[in-house]
């Protein structure tokens, strides 16, 4: 489970990356990657959106960005997601997810 197996595309000054919610769970966190994807678990419902704002706040508070700065560009009925990360520094990207993912 590593950072360097997640299918992160860089564009532009944006971050690209693959999300697998789990909706319902017991508590929100960042759960690894597997097969390419960031796997994110979230207490709230998927119902009205619920579990998409919980998503967005968790890798927000996370990756210490602003919470305008996430947005599910797919996949927002389902629980397969692509997300951007607005203005983000891989860098810093890398320095505060990894440490989550050993």
């Amino acid at each position: 489970m590593s950072l360097s197996n997640l299918n992160l595309q860089v564009r532009g000054p944006d971050l690209l990356l693959p999300v697998l919610v789990r909706p319902g769970a017991k508590r929100d966190e960042i759960i690894g990657v597997r097969e390419g994807v960031l796997k994110v678990a979230v207490t709230a419902p998927p119902v009205d959106g619920k579990a998409n704002t919980a998503c967005r706040r968790l890798l927000a508070t996370t990756l210490k960005v602003p919470l305008t700065h996430v947005e599910i560009i797919a996949g927002a009925q389902a629980r397969h997601k692509r997300i951007r990360i607005r203005n983000a520094d891989l860098v810093s990207f890398t320095a505060r997810l990894a440490p989550l993912l050993k």
